[in-house]
């Protein structure tokens, strides 16, 4: 235990003595802190500016279960969100793994095809929200003739979240070696039976991240809801009925100058509902992970 102290100091002395030598090193160093500290701060600041204009402003009448404009109920916005992130996670989650197992392990690495599929979902990973808004207005409201519903804002989400998806599970597919795959050929097994029962369990982990980011991303989301799910304050009964989510009733809210108050305690939920799905998240996947 003694020599690992001595080693570990002897370690840091070196360092010492090389950022002496280099100074840039020592401003590398001290800048990474600052960056990491900056950032620390400001994600604390928020959650307290959120938290100290908002909590106050929390009442029973607030979590009624229907919407009124005395109340201007949360409720409705919450069981929205969550459906919205249903319908979305069940046809973008099956779409984006199986493009990236093909991508990985079926198509040739470094032919064209891959190239272009790869530009292509970079590519919608940049474009604004308002666009995916207004083309989901113009195909599903009204070219299929889903007018204003849970399953437009959730199929024009599922769209948006697609590339996201399917870039965390090409990486986790690609960082899993390729001693795993030659162990499953060499004992007579095929791709398939090798992509599903070892490929894909092992980047299960990696997949479950890019999971959780889009779960963010639809919880935070609302130009593109705005012009496809509706801003309807109640429940929505079924996936053809229109609702606003949490990030729609906060905008709303705020908008209209009346309830600013309850925007902020609106926040609130917000950022509460986030924090408990990806902790739940996390814990489901660990579980998994565990499990496996």
């Amino acid at each position: 235990m003694s020599s690992l102290n001595t080693i570990n100091k002897i370690t840091f002395k070196q360092k010492m003595e090389m950022y002496k030598k280099r100074k840039g090193s020592l401003a590398v160093r001290m800048l990474v802190k600052l960056s990491a500290l900056i950032t620390f701060a400001v994600l604390i600041y928020i959650v307290l500016f959120i938290l100290i204009n908002g909590v106050g402003h929390l009442n029973a009448e607030f979590f009624s279960f229907n919407y009124t404009t005395e109340n201007v109920s949360v409720i409705p916005a919450v069981i929205n969100t969550l459906v919205i992130i249903v319908i979305s996670l069940v046809i973008s989650i099956p779409i984006g793994i199986l493009s990236a197992v093909f991508l990985v392990e079926y198509a040739k690495r470094g032919s064209k095809i891959v190239n272009l599929i790869r530009i292509t979902a970079e590519t919608l990973s940049g474009i604004p929200s308002i666009v995916y808004g207004l083309f989901g207005m113009l195909f599903f409201v009204n070219t299929l003739k889903m007018g204003y519903s849970m399953i437009s804002g959730g199929l024009t989400l599922a769209i948006m979240i697609l590339p996201l998806i399917m870039r965390t599970t090409e990486e986790a597919l690609i960082s899993v070696p390729d001693t795993y795959r030659e162990a499953s050929f060499g004992l007579g097994a095929g791709t398939l039976r090798t992509v599903f029962r070892v490929i894909l369990p092992a980047s299960l982990p990696g997949i479950l991240a890019g999971v959780i980011l889009s779960i963010g991303r639809i919880i935070g989301e609302s130009a593109a809801l705005m012009y496809t799910s509706g801003t309807v304050a109640q429940i929505a009964t079924n996936v053809m009925d229109s609702g606003r989510t949490l990030a729609i009733h906060m905008y709303l809210l705020a908008s209209e100058g009346l309830y600013t108050d309850q925007a902020y305690a609106t926040a609130v939920v917000l950022l509460v509902v986030a924090i408990l799905i990806n902790m739940s998240s996390q814990t489901i996947s660990k579980r998994i992970i565990r499990k496996g």
